[in-house]
C-alpha cells in the first residue's frame, strides 16, 4: 500500500500544475491517506532505517500537494473566541476526552499543533507551536513559546523550552535540550546561538571547556548544516561522520 501511495503521490507531483480544489478520485484520496498516515505517527517525514536517516520525499510532496487540494475555511478555537483562516485543521479539531486518554501527551491551553504532526505519548505541550509534518517523540517537553518547524524531527526525551525556535527540516538527537542560555555552536564556523536552531541543522548534545580544573559545561553542537536535497540523499550517520 506504502508502495502505491508513493507512486501516486510522485506522479501527481509531476502534473501538480493541473490539479486543484476540484480534483477528485486517486490523488486526493492518496493525499488524504498519506496526510492521516503522517498524523497518526504510521509514517514519518525522516526515520531511521537501518541504521541510517532517511527522508521520504513522497510524504513532503503528499503536504504540499494538499494546499493545492484544500480551499481556505474558517478554523474555530483561536483565544478570545476568535478564528484563524487557513487550510490546515488543529490536529485536535473534533477530540473528545476519550481520544486525549489514548493520545497520551498533554496539551496545555496555548499550545498548538496542526494535522499531521504526530504528538507521541509522555509529551508535554506548553504554549507553543508545532507545524505540520514534525514528529515529537516520546518524553519530550516543548516548553512555553516554543516552535517547531515543519517536518522537524525531536528525538525522545528531547527538551525544547520557552521560546526557542527549531527550525524547518532540523533534526535534533535524542537527549538534547534547548533553553534560551543554552550555547548553540556551530561547529563548522565556531558561532554560538541562542534560542535559535537555523533550518536543515543536524543538533547533538555536547560539551564545552570551562577552563583547567574546572568542569565542562553543556551545549548543543551543530554538526552540519544540509540544505534540503542534501538531506535528502544523505544519512544523519553520515552527515555525523564528515
Amino acid at each position: 500500500m506504502t508502495n502505491e501511495l508513493a507512486r501516486t503521490i510522485d506522479t501527481a507531483w509531476e502534473i501538480r500544475d493541473t490539479l486543484g480544489l476540484s480534483t477528485k478520485g486517486e490523488v486526493r484520496e492518496a493525499v488524504d491517506a498519506a496526510l492521516d498516515g503522517l498524523d497518526c505517527g504510521r509514517w514519518r517525514v525522516a526515520e531511521r532505517r537501518d541504521g541510517e536517516w532517511r527522508v521520504n520525499q513522497w510524504l513532503k510532496k503528499a503536504v504540499l500537494l494538499s494546499f493545492r487540494l484544500t480551499d481556505m475555511k474558517r478554523i474555530d478555537g483561536a483565544p478570545g473566541g476568535a478564528s484563524w483562516w487557513d487550510k490546515v485543521d488543529s490536529k485536535f479539531a473534533g477530540w473528545d476526552d476519550a481520544k486525549f486518554r489514548v493520545a497520551g501527551f498533554r496539551a496545555v491551553p496555548g499550545a498548538v499543533v496542526r494535522r499531521t504532526a504526530f504528538i507521541a505519548k509522555g509529551v508535554v505541550l506548553m504554549p507553543c507551536f508545532v507545524n505540520l509534518g514534525a514528529y515529537v517523540d516520546e518524553g519530550t517537553m516543548v516548553d512555553t513559546w516554543a516552535t517547531v518547524g515543519s517536518c522537524a524531527q525531536i528525538g525522545a526525551r528531547a527538551e525544547v523550552a520557552e521560546g526557542v525556535i527549531v527550525g524547518e527540516g532540523s533534526v535534533l538527537s535524542m537527549g538534547v535540550y534547548l533553553g534560551q542560555s543554552t550555547k548553540i555552536v556551530d561547529r563548522a564556523s565556531g558561532e554560538v546561538l541562542y534560542g535559535r536552531v537555523p533550518p536543515y541543522s543536524v543538533v547533538v548534545s555536547g560539551t564545552m571547556p570551562a577552563g583547567e580544573g574546572k568542569p565542562s559545561l553543556y551545549c548543543a553542537v551543530i554538526v552540519k548544516h544540509v540544505d534540503e536535497k542534501t538531506r535528502a540523499k544523505t544519512s544523519i550517520n553520515e552527515l555525523l561522520r564528515d
